[in-house]
């Protein structure tokens, strides 16, 4: 379903609901960074999605990163919390969803990247190479708390 994505921005919709969602940054032995090029905004982002009902959020982490990317993982921290009502979703459906985010640190534990419904790319991102792709600032910011070292909590805004 595409979006839109409204950021601070004085002239988005109202929000008419809330999901409480995940991200992951998950890092392989040589420190790159797991993305997705995602379908419904075209946008690069860190792998997740929406909590299902009767679902532990790690767990809710460990099944959007297996869904969109072929990758297993385990999960080792949280790195922050996004609740920024400044920043929604538009849906073509007319839902307008205010961020809920918790995003987590990850280690991957199996499998292969693979594209999903979700995903028509998949790869591995050295920290370097961020700057050349189409990354939405909240997306951006989530990366750089997880990994700023000197974070001795998550973020929480």
């Amino acid at each position: 379903m595409p979006r839109v994505d409204y950021y601070r921005d004085p002239n988005a919709p109202g929000a008419n609901s809330v999901v409480p969602s995940v991200t992951a940054v998950v890092r392989d032995e040589t420190g790159r960074i797991l993305l997705i090029h995602k379908t419904d905004n075209d946008l690069w982002a860190l792998p997740g999605g929406g909590h299902d009902i009767g679902e532990r959020i790690a767990d809710t982490v460990v099944r959007e990163v297996q869904e969109e990317t072929g990758i297993g993982v385990q999960v080792e921290a949280v790195t922050g919390l996004y609740t920024d009502p400044r920043h929604v979703m538009a849906y073509d459906d007319g839902e307008v969803r205010q961020q809920f985010s918790i995003c987590f640190r990850a280690s991957p534990i199996s499998g292969e990247l693979r594209t999903s419904s979700e995903s028509k790319a998949v790869r591995w991102v050295a920290p370097t190479d961020l700057a050349h792709l189409d990354i939405h600032p909240s997306m951006r910011l989530r990366i750089e708390h997880a990994l700023d070292e000197s974070r001795t909590a998550p973020y929480i805004g």
